[in-house]
This record gives C-alpha cells, structure tokens and sequence, in this order.
C-alpha cells in the first residue's frame, strides 16, 4: 500500500520532497502482563492474521514508538527510562540503542513525518510532563527539546502527516478531550488544535497521509470508541466507529489504507489486534492476535 506525496510538498529541510511511504509492516513492541514484557511482534497490514516474533527491546518495558519507511524508534518508558531503542522495520532482530530522551519518563506519545520523530508528554515520578523531544530518525543520537504541549500530559496518543504532529486526549489530574499540534519540521510549542469526541487517555493512536483517529482509552471505564480528524485542519474530532472490544491500554500503527489498534486491557490484558479502513467510518474487525498477551504494546509501521 503507497502514500504518494505530490513532489511540491516539502518538510521545511529545504527542498527535499517528502519520500513516498509504503507502510507494509507494523510492529508492536513491550508491554504489559503480570510483569514488564521485551517482546516484539509484527503483521503484515494488508493482510489479516496472528502476528509473528520479531525480536525483544533491549530492557523489558511499556512505550511508545514512531518510524521512518526503514527504521522503527521506541522512546523513553516504564519503568522510567530516558532510553531509546531502534529497530530496522523490514528485517528481524532485537532493537539496538539509538540515544537518550531529554527527560526519563514513560506515558509518552510519538509521531513522525518519516525524517523526524517527535516524543511528547509523559510521567515520572508521579509527575506529568509538557516537554516534546525530537529526533532524526535516520541517525542515532541524543534527542532535542522541541518545545511543550498546551499543559503537562501523560498517557495520551498521537498522529501524523508530512507537516503536522498531533497529540490527543490524556491525563492532566482528570481525563482530557484536547488536542494539541506542532509543525514537525520546526521547533516550538504546541497550539490548540480542538477536541475530542471524549475525553479519555490510555489509548491508541495514527494517520494516514490525510486523515487520524484515536481509538479505545478509559474515562473512569473502558471505551470502544474511535474518533478521527483531518490533520491539515484545525477542530474537533468526529466519531468514526467503535472497537470490537472496549478497552484501554491499547496501541495504534497505520499504512495509507489501514489503521491497526492492538493489545489492550479490558478485566485483564488481551492479545486482540483489529483493524480499520482510514478513510471510511465504521467500527473495527478482528485483525488476529499478538504473541504475547499484553497491554500498552507500543505500535508503529513502516516499509
């Protein structure tokens, strides 16, 4: 599956065009269940079926990841690290050090427009966090403070497309509806983007070219829905269907076509992978199963 970008559309680097991303396999990574997981999964997400082992993170740990077409960036988690680990999406194998987060924590959102990978919001310590990060996904190294989100949130969810970072929902001392955004190729604070259609936090999110969702969460209760906005615009997001199961802890990674929401804790961890077809609404359909049961299995794609 191919996201085309027309060759005029830049990233703010100069005049290099924006790579065409053919998102063929997403990847989940760490985890939940009974104790902190290191195991990494993948699908192929045009097709339907159980994921395969990929390989394991370097320390056993609950993420959040972003990616180019090539290479797959697991920032920061919990227990509390300031480590990133990095994987090559095409092939398997465990992840390798890629650098440090400017600040420990876990409870992070990543997005990425393929060069650069943004790590917003967080905890630590009992603490929220409004620092975002960013990194050049193609070289290793120490992240960079990028600005802050609208208040200090963990537990939130992000998209993205070539220009504009998103960062939806989470927990500021209550659930929260808002959604923030960023232009990915500079540096600065986040600006009010409008809200969601409910307020939760611990849920999944991703894009296509055009179009985000957010899936799942709890507001006090699990939720089963799915909201979604158009990423070029600023307003509020719309419902776009429901979750075959209600459920928070989950995690989301996108090609042009197809969303996928996995893991997640309904009474107790499960292993449910769904999918959605982006630009249409509608609810979910079972995708297969994770590896592993879990919960908070950080998700990304790429070629």
């Amino acid at each position: 599956m191919t996201m085309t970008i027309p060759p005029f559309m830049t990233l703010g680097f100069g005049t290099n065009p924006i790579p065409p991303f053919n998102a063929t396999r997403g990847v989940f990574a760490g985890g939940y269940t009974n104790t902190y997981v290191n195991v990494i999964d993948y699908i192929t997400i045009a097709s339907t079926g159980d994921a395969s082992d990929f390989g394991d993170l370097i320390a056993v740990k609950s993420t959040s990841g972003c990616a180019s077409e090539s290479r797959g960036v697991f920032g920061g988690g919990t227990p509390t690290t300031n480590v990133m680990d990095y994987i090559t999406v095409a092939s398997t194998g465990n992840s390798s050090d890629f650098g440090d987060l400017t600040v420990a924590r876990g409870s992070t959102a990543s997005c990425s427009n393929l060069i650069r990978g943004c790590i917003g919001g967080g905890s630590a310590s009992s603490s929220r966090i409004d620092v975002i990060d960013y990194i050049t996904i193609a070289t290793t190294g120490n992240a960079s403070d990028f600005g802050n989100l609208t208040a200090a949130n963990s537990s939130l969810a992000a998209c993205a497309n070539a220009t504009r970072g998103c960062f939806g929902g989470g927990y500021t001392g209550s659930a929260v509806n808002t959604i923030d955004y960023i232009t990915i190729a500079t540096t600065g604070n986040a600006s009010d983007f409008g809200d969601l259609t409910v307020a939760r936090h611990i849920f999944g999110g991703d894009s296509n070219s055009t179009r985000g969702f957010f899936a799942g969460g709890t507001t006090g209760s699990n939720s089963d829905v799915i909201d979604y906005i158009t990423i070029s615009t600023t307003g509020n997001a719309s419902d776009f269907g429901n979750l075959t199961v209600a459920r928070a802890y989950v995690h989301a990674c996108a090609s042009e076509t197809r969303g996928i929401i996995a893991s997640g804790y309904t009474n107790t961890p499960n292993n449910i992978i769904e999918y959605i077809t982006i630009a249409t609404t509608g609810n979910a359909s079972d995708f297969g199963d994770l590896t592993v049961t879990r919960d908070n299995a950080a998700a990304l794609a790429g070629s």
